[in-house]
This record gives structure tokens, sequence and C-alpha cells, in this order.
């Protein structure tokens, strides 16, 4: 099957829509044609098919009349833990199927406001609590790449998405590397914005922890789709007013970059440290100085911190809207979840926990004191494997992690959740799994995770612009 058009960036879409050499017709069929041919490998969408034509046909009729919007006409891949008014609300898990949502997100709401078209709802793992994207109501969802290995969680049906060229945009949300986890296993590009730049709904919008972010193939595409979301909101009242308009600049001449191949005693596999230090020959050559730091965190303390965090809001809602008398029907992960969350906030408490995120907060705020951004690894494995869960933890290069997520490197960016990052695919594995980094950006410093990113996806190159290195299961021909 010929589909010439499907792993384009959303700004060259956008420009053959101007042009008239492509319609948004033309191309949602082609997308639609593609995802149906390749969904039976990758699992990423939920399955509901949604309505588009009038969609559609309205996009024509302003690329036509010379009033096409920010989007106009661009399919996006949506996470299904955002709500649409009138469709099914499940947090994956089949406890939930037969919910439908009473709201839509605001950051939907923007996407449509904005000329984008709703294409599918993509995958999650059940209450969004794992590192991998799979669960009794949809499966596993599989890695393009290499379907041996897991796309990671919690948007990973978003990253597969993307990576599978269904579609130029997505959307993810992240409150321990959700979005950052499937943009780096997935070969994509994730934003996890500082605490309250994107609105998000209630009570999720008051979790410090919590995101709602953009997802895409490129830089570029990345921070097109955040200025459309982005911004105060009144049905969120800690929205942040003034979002930045982000313009991505490669040229990082006079900038300070701390290069950190692991954090702490975290542990880090060989190729994944060699592709995150590939990384500075092109900060450099983008113009900046680059020093290589340690970042004196320790993998335990964070995620206990997490946990404890977690065992105040996220573990109670679940027990709360599952009930007592459900807990052999949910997931494994989720049952573990549960466990941990309720033994450290046990261990520690409420005031223990924040005071040790006070900790955290403060050692990533003396990387800043001295440097403009951090690039630092995403996680220390290029991917779990997709049939795993992992319940008895994993080691990573001899340093053990009680569970599975533990070998990402992105919860203490969710406790310091007013730093923005930035996921940037940088190389791949010895099976073909991508490797991304985090770039970090002190607080709300957002322009200069974009600008670091440019650089180094223009070092590293296109991999979606040449056939041959596309991913297996989307349209690799070679």
């Amino acid at each position: 099957m010929t589909t010439p058009h499907a792993y384009l960036s959303a700004t060259a879409v956008l420009a053959r829509f101007r042009d008239g050499s492509l319609t948004p017709t033309a191309y949602a069929a082609e997308l639609i044609a593609h995802i149906n041919a390749t969904e039976g490998t990758i699992n990423a969408t939920t399955g509901e098919r949604l309505g588009i034509d009038e969609a559609l046909a309205e996009a024509e009729r302003r690329y036509a009349d010379g009033t096409a919007r920010p989007l106009e006409g661009l399919p996006v891949v949506l996470k299904e833990e955002q709500p649409i008014q009138g469709l099914p609300e499940t947090n994956g898990s089949p406890l939930f199927k037969d919910n439908i949502a009473e709201v839509t997100h605001p950051i939907i709401t923007r996407i449509v406001e904005a000329g984008g078209i709703p294409l599918i709802r993509a995958t999650t793992p059940e209450f969004c609590i794992a590192g991998y994207t799979r669960g009794k109501l949809w499966g596993i969802t599989r890695n393009p790449w290499n379907p041996e290995f897991a796309v990671g969680g919690s948007s990973g049906g978003t990253g597969a998405s993307l990576a599978a060229g269904y579609a130029p945009l997505g959307t993810g949300s992240d409150i321990g590397g959700s979005t950052r986890i499937p943009a780096s296993f997935n070969g994509v590009v994730g934003y996890k914005p500082p605490y309250g730049r994107n609105p998000a709904l209630a009570p999720s919008n008051l979790d410090r922890y919590c995101t709602d972010g953009p997802m895409a193939r490129t830089v570029a595409d990345v921070a097109l789709l955040q200025n459309v979301i982005s911004g105060q909101h009144p049905d969120d009242p800690v929205s942040l007013p003034s979002a930045p308009t982000i313009v991505p600049n490669a040229d990082l001449t006079g900038k300070r970059i701390a290069l950190a191949l692991t954090l702490g005693d975290y542990g880090v596999q060989d190729d994944v440290r060699d592709a995150v230090a590939a990384s500075r020959a092109w900060l450099e050559a983008a113009g900046a100085t680059v020093t290589q730091i340690t970042v004196p965190i320790d993998h335990e303390f964070v995620m206990q911190t997490a946990w404890t965090h977690f065992g105040t809001i996220f573990v109670p809602w679940i027990a709360e809207i599952t009930e007592m008398g459900v807990m052999d029907q949910l997931e494994p992960y989720t049952r573990q979840a549960m466990e941990l969350a309720t033994k450290y906030i046990n261990q520690y408490g409420v005031l223990g926990g924040i005071e040790r995120e006070v900790q955290v907060h403060e050692t990533i705020a003396t990387v800043f004191a001295e440097y403009d951004a951090l690039v630092c690894p995403v996680a220390g494995i290029p991917a779990f494997r997709a049939d795993d869960y992992y319940l008895d933890g994993i080691t990573v290069n001899g340093v053990e992690n009680e569970c599975h997520i533990t070998a990402a490197m992105t919860t203490p960016f969710n406790i310091a959740n007013r730093n923005p990052v930035l996921a940037v695919p940088v190389g791949r594995s010895a099976d073909d799994v991508p490797i991304g980094v985090q770039v970090v950006g002190a607080p709300y410093a957002e322009q200069i995770v974009f600008d670091v990113g440019a650089a180094i996806e223009a070092g590293r190159g296109d991999w979606y612009q040449e056939d041959a290195h596309r991913p297996a299961y989307g349209l690799r021909t070679a």
C-alpha cells in the first residue's frame, strides 16, 4: 500500500493544505487506510472511529475562503484519558467500559477550536498507572520499531500512533513520566509543560505532579500544538495566564548546557549512555558550552517520595472509584501501585513527603544556578519488554528498582514540576528501539528547552523522512 504523506510533519502538511497540493479529506483518508493496515500489529487505538466528515468539509471551506485556523484540517490522536463529552471515559479499565464522559477536556476543546480534527483515541494502561501500555480492556500496545518491546506509558498509545504514522500530532499527560517515557520508547517528541501552563480538569488540575501536554514527531510540531493548548482557561482556576508563544531556535550561541549521563545512582545501560553522550557534539555544533555533570539524586529516595504523594491523591482516588470488592479485577500493576503508595504514605506521612520533595527541588535548583538547561536520559533502558509486567521490579546495569517505573528518570521532574521538560530522540538500540533524552529548563523557562531540542534534532537528522529509517511496522519498505 502506498501512503506517501503519513510521515510528513504537521507544518509540512499545513503547507500542502495551503497551496492546494493536498486536501484535508484526502490526507485523512490516507491515514485511516494506513491505520487499518497497521493496527493489527501495534494495537495503539481504542477502536473508536470518530465522526470527522463535517470537520473535514469545514476545513476545506476555510482553506478556500482564507480563514484557516492554526491547526486547520490536521488529524490529532487523543489520549483516551482526556475525556470527550458523550464518548466513553474508561480510564483504561473494563470496570468503566460503559462510562460516558459528561465534559470535554479543555485542551481537546482548544484543539477543535483551532481546526484540529480528532481522528483516533489512543490506548493507556489502567488508570494511567504503568510505564507500559497494556490491560484487559485493549490488550498490549506494541512498539512500531520492534513489537517485542513496549511503547511506554501511560501515553503509550499516542506515542506508538505517532511513530507508526497514524497522525502528525497527539496529546499526552504526565504524572510520573507518562509523556516522556512513550516519547523516548517510540522515537517521538513529548513535552511536559510546567505545572499550570496547560489547563486541566478537576481534580487532576490540583495535583502538582500532573500536566497535560503535546506530542509529535518534531520539535516544531510540538511547539505548534503547545501554542494552541496553553494558557489560562475559565474551567481551571489554577491555570496560568500569559502563556509564551514558543518558536524553536536551534542557535545555542552563549548557552551553558549541563549534560548528565545518568541522574545520581540511577542505573543506565551502555547503549543509553552512549546515545545520550552523542548529543554533546550536536549541542556544541549549535554554539553551546557543554559541561558533563553529576546530579546527586537517589533513585529510591525519589520514588518513595513520589509514592508518598500518590498515596495522598492518586491512589485513594482509584480506591474510591473502584470501591471495595473489585481488587481482584484490577490489573496487577494497579494493585502493586496501591500497595506501594499505601506503604510509603504510612511510612512518611503527608508532611514527611513534602519535606522530601523540598530536598529534590533544592538539588535540581543547584543545576540551574549555573546552567541554562540540563540534558539527561529519559530512562536507563531503551524500553521495557512488551509481554512483561515487571512485578518483581527491574535491575538496570546492576541497580535494583523496586518498581519498573524507577527505571525511568522522569519522576524527579514531576516532583519539581515547575521545570519544563522536553523529551527528544537521540539514537536507537541494537534492537532498533529508540532512545531519548530529557531537556530540562529552570522553572517556567520554556523557550530554552525547545531551542536545545531543536539543536539536538538538527544534529541527529530526521529519521522519518528517510524510508529505510522509519519504524519497521510503520511505512518502512527497505
